[in-house]
């Protein structure tokens, strides 16, 4: 390869050289002024809109609630220690409690009956238990759980009548699930029962 020509040393310095650079007129200036002051008056009636709907919802009583839990990934809001009376905080976080045991319970349930299933017991229990544990958390969340906490910060008489009813329903089936009667799964509904019978 031939070398490359030789540049003389001023080329790059080259004080005659002239640039021209566009500055802008005052009539250029004076527009974006303009479109900067309707953007200015824009944001700030937004803002005054925003505002007066946050002053609306305050006044109507309606809470906005940030997702604080679990602390790795927010998906609900949950502050026992702030929002229920120190009164109703134990049984609120027994309440919990059971929650997370309903859950550990019907994750362990997918585990026992998936050894099941390797055992020879069948495919149906196995698509049982990820059916309870699926429709099971998030139900016992929305159907009592969610309904005791607003009842216990809020002290409604029929909201602690709307848990009783569905805690009685969630109740029920843990015993029919436990019991395992013959219909209309044959006696395989939960996997504690059906290792016992393989």
């Amino acid at each position: 390869m031939p070398p490359l020509p030789h540049e003389p040393a001023g080329f790059y310095n080259d004080r005659a050289a002239t640039v021209d650079i566009p500055l802008g007129s005052s009539k250029d200036l004076k527009q974006k002024e303009k479109e900067l002051q309707s953007k200015e008056a824009e944001l700030n009636k937004r803002e005054r809109e925003l505002k007066r709907r946050e002053e609306a919802a305050a006044r109507a009583g309606i809470v906005i609630e940030t997702k604080n839990w679990p602390p790795f990934m927010p998906i609900i809001h949950h502050d026992i220690s702030n929002e229920i009376p120190i009164h109703l905080q134990r049984m609120q976080y027994l309440a919990f409690c059971s929650l997370l045991g309903l859950t550990l319970c019907l994750f362990w349930n997918i585990i026992a009956t998936t050894a099941a299933w390797i055992k020879g017991a069948g495919v149906v229990i196995w698509l049982l238990a990820i059916i309870y544990f699926i429709s099971g958390v998030p139900g016992a969340y929305v159907l009592w759980y969610r309904p005791l906490y607003n009842a216990m910060r809020t002290e409604s008489a029929l909201k602690f009548g709307w848990f009783f009813l569905l805690y009685l329903i969630h109740i029920i089936f843990c015993i029919w699930s436990a019991v395992s009667p013959p219909f209309p799964f044959k006696g395989k509904s939960i996997a504690i029962f059906t290792i016992h019978k393989y």
